[in-house]
């Protein structure tokens, strides 16, 4: 089903996409539309894991320079039989994390260093294993497609003021100006639909790559409360990567949650709780040590990976 409903959903973005091509150029600039897109998208394809990662500022990090978070990860996709991505730490004290990349072969994970000081080794595992849940679904791609459309409606939208006094402009002067208002309005929540529904199976799949629902839920739980009143500065500064953060960064500032890119938070646990029930797990393998921040040991396949210490690294 929510194969199906983003199926739909990036139908309806490519067909306001041509619509609003069409409105301002009739055929030709519905084909001008088509052809922007086609690069837009290509370009994307290639170069946006790069072009995320560089507004993050993130660092790219190995076995050597952080073994507990890289074990993690490396031992995660092994359990999700995927190519191991490449992992990357942001120094950003707000607890978050997102993955990008055009496939699972070209593949990247960050996460914040506040996620690393502040979630047990559980509660990183069940993050993690949720961005590589995004990974196998090639959800990476599908909102990379989806960010490039909203931006190019956008970019039509405003070319709209161009045609307005135009006779043969099918609109007129306050149809332009009602486009150049609505049709990003409607783009913007349609690719937050589509963010919302890939978010509930990535959940979902990432619960069972770990083996425990309760981790990401206490995960979840942790770093929402910490969004609302830690500032992400990368993410305040590059606010259109907002809908890639497994939380959103930008939550704790008002106006932001008049258009979530996420479910609420509860609703997501309560799924991951119902999840758990299914498949005869219980809470108790979260309550590991945690005191000062500590990480309890992982249970699990990456078991051995994770020492029951803090995690340590070139940001701390």
């Amino acid at each position: 089903m929510n194969y199906f409903r983003t199926a739909l959903l990036l139908a309806a973005m490519t067909g306001l996409f041509l619509a609003v091509g069409y409105l301002i150029g009739g055929q030709a600039g519905m084909a001008v539309a088509f052809v922007i897109a086609l690069g837009m998208n290509a370009f994307s394809y290639w170069n946006s894991d790069k072009m995320v990662l560089a507004m993050h500022n993130a660092q790219e990090v190995d076995e050597r320079s952080a073994p507990e978070f890289y074990g993690i990860v490396r031992d995660l996709a092994r359990n999700a039989g995927m190519p191991m991505p490449r992992v990357y730490v942001i120094d950003e004290a707000q607890p978050n994390a997102f993955a990008t990349g055009r496939d699972p072969e070209h593949a990247a994970v960050a996460a914040t260093s506040g996620l690393l000081r502040r979630l047990s080794a559980e509660e990183i595992a069940g993050v993690m294993a949720h961005e590589l849940a995004h990974i196998r679904n090639r959800d990476t791609l599908i909102m990379t497609i989806t960010a490039t459309f909203a931006g190019a409606i956008s970019m039509l939208a405003n070319f709209a003021m161009f045609f307005g006094g135009r006779r043969d402009n099918p609109l007129g002067v306050i149809g332009t100006i009602a486009m150049m208002i609505l049709a990003p309005l409607a783009a913007m929540l349609v690719q937050m639909a589509i963010s919302r529904t890939r978010e509930y199976a990535a959940d979902r799949m990432g619960a069972e790559i770990c083996g425990n629902p309760h981790w990401l839920a206490s995960a979840l739980q942790k770093i929402a409360t910490a969004a609302e009143r830690i500032e992400n500065e990368s993410a305040e500064r590059n606010p259109a990567t907002a809908h890639m953060f497994i939380i959103n960064p930008l939550s704790g500032h008002g106006v932001d949650n008049l258009f979530s890119t996420h479910p609420a938070t509860e609703n997501r646990i309560a799924a991951l709780m119902d999840l758990a029930r299914e498949m005869g797990v219980t809470e108790a393998a979260v309550a590991g040590r945690r005191g000062r921040g500590g990480a309890a040991r992982a249970r699990g396949p990456w078991a051995a990976a994770v020492p029951p210490r803090r995690f340590r690294g070139p940001w701390r």
